[in-house]
């Protein structure tokens, strides 16, 4: 069957179709996550309720993430990616004007439930289209838009708030956004190998337990819950830290120590090359490895030592969540698509989870006490991810 395959022109415009809809979903989806400082001196809320602008809207997320999984399987892929792109975007415009914190935050649930039309689909979309032994390549690709995507929220809204308000840059990144979804719309390529089905929640809840009874997705399902709620927390917390003496440094400064995100988009797509040269089980361990050694060099007090374990943490995790991800459309021989909402149903829910208990550990013990909740995180992923090479010692399913 025709299959998009690395370097023909249909999968070059699938790839940058599907990094557009990632750049979206996650400039916007993050957008919040450097004004936590900003929301707490201009609301009066503590740390860890400013950290729910983001959490409640991964919550909402990860739920949803279930029920558009299901939705696709009988709508279609590209119909509900085009809804939820435009309709997140639109949203951030209306959050510039939410007048009290209440408010934007039920504007961040919404903005939450409608996100969800895109990763679990978008992931679906590429173990449908993509032949096998490009899918580590295009999986890659589509995460560093998410990377990307973060970064530039950030990095807006880093520097809005220092030289205009934050307001103006919502506005700003939503009206970008929006431009964005048209190039989206034009260049996806309509599935060739999706086959609607009569939505039935019934048949659908079914084949998505189907899933729960497999060991191998159980453990990438948690090792995507812990990885993200480590990653999440860093981020969430990392601004106070670097706002605050003996650092000092003004929000445009610490919105582009976000840039550290590029490596994201490298180690991603560059994971996804090696997984599919050495495989994906010693490629997952490494990467886990190595976001645990990146978490232990930001405990220094040295700046320079501490972006740079900020830079290795980031590096780890993306090429992590690249092996993960990948496994988990190649894994599920059958309605991925709900498989693929699993998984990011226990990713987000990690973000919302880890990033507010989190705040806690600030509050309590500090940065030393952030990275002891992130180091356990990160060991407990470790030992799921060699569980699963346990198990594969015995014939893979994929």
């Amino acid at each position: 069957m025709d299959y998009l395959q690395k370097g023909s022109r249909e999968f070059t415009l699938a790839n940058l179709a599907l990094f557009a809809a990632g750049f979206i979903t996650f400039a916007n989806l993050y957008i919040t996550q450097p004004l936590f400082p900003e929301f707490t001196d201009s609301f009066g809320v503590s740390p860890a309720t400013a950290s729910l602008s983001l959490s409640l809207s991964t919550g909402v997320l990860s739920v949803a993430l279930l029920l558009f999984g299901s939705l696709s399987e009988s709508w279609g892929r590209k119909r509900l990616m085009t809804i939820s792109v435009f309709a997140a975007s639109s949203l951030t415009v209306l959050l510039a004007f939410a007048p009290s914190f209440e408010i934007l935050l039920l504007l961040r649930m919404l903005q939450g439930f409608v996100f969800a039309g895109v990763p679990a689909i978008a992931m679906a979309y590429l173990g449908e289209e993509v032949d096998s032994k490009s899918l580590g390549v295009a999986m890659g690709l589509y995460i560093s838009g998410n990377s990307i995507g973060g970064l530039s929220g950030r990095i807006i809204m880093g520097i809005m708030n220092d030289h205009f308000n934050w307001q103006i840059g919502m506005i700003f990144t939503g009206l970008l956004s929006l431009l964005i979804c048209l190039y989206f719309v034009w260049a996806l390529p309509a599935s060739k190998h999706f086959t609607p089905r009569r939505l039935e929640f019934k048949a659908l809840s079914k084949s998505l337990f189907h899933h729960l009874k497999d060991p191998g997705l159980l453990c990438l399902f948690g090792i995507s819950f812990m990885l993200m709620g480590g990653f999440v927390t860093l981020y969430n917390y990392i601004s106070y830290k670097l706002l605050a003496s003996p650092y000092n440094l003004s929000n445009t400064v610490v919105g582009w120590v976000f840039v550290v995100y590029l490596v994201g988009t490298f180690s991603s797509t560059w994971f996804g090359g090696l997984s599919d040269k050495f495989g994906r089980q010693k490629i997952l361990l490494a990467g886990i490895a190595i976001m645990f050694s990146g978490a232990i060099l930001t405990l220094p007090v040295n700046l320079f030592i501490k972006i740079m374990g900020i830079v290795i943490f980031t590096f780890g995790f993306f090429g992590s969540h690249s092996i993960a991800s990948g496994w988990v459309s190649s894994r599920a021989t059958k309605d991925r698509a709900q498989a693929s909402s699993l998984y990011l149903f226990a990713y987000y829910f990690g973000s919302s989870v880890g990033g507010t208990t989190g705040g806690f550990f600030w509050v309590r013990w500090g940065w030393n006490g952030v990275i002891a909740f992130i180091s356990a995180c990160i060991v407990t992923a470790f030992t799921l991810a060699v569980t699963i090479v346990l198990l594969n010692r015995r014939p893979e399913k994929a």
